[in-house]
């Protein structure tokens, strides 16, 4: 595995919307390379044998997805209706609410 080079950091930072310190971008890069080291360590473990634990779902009887998740029941039943949820909203356009921007790039 190769490791985490500082360029990939900026990119990821950029990404997200953070600013690192050429000193937070270095210790960044060498801790996602040591993360991923770790990982690519627990892909080679043979599980072939390996029970798997007991989930919450087993015990709560919740339907699986089949690709290991898990899905309420789906059964159809009333929404809110809009108009009243719009008439209470601090703000709105009547179909969506307005909310104040948060992210400036």
């Amino acid at each position: 595995m190769s490791a985490v080079t500082v360029e990939e950091v900026r990119r990821v930072a950029e990404l997200a919307n953070l600013q690192l310190t050429p000193e937070e971008e270095t210790r960044m890069a060498r801790d996602l390379g040591a993360i991923l080291g770790h990982v690519a360590q627990l892909a080679e473990l043979d599980t072939k044998n390996v029970e798997p634990m007991a989930q919450v779902s087993d015990v709560l009887g919740l339907v699986s997805d089949g690709a290991g998740g898990t899905l309420r029941t789906d059964a159809v039943r009333a929404s809110v209706d809009r108009r009243a949820v719009m008439a209470v909203a601090p703000e709105s356009d009547g179909r969506f609410f307005k909310v104040p921007k948060v992210i400036e790039r």
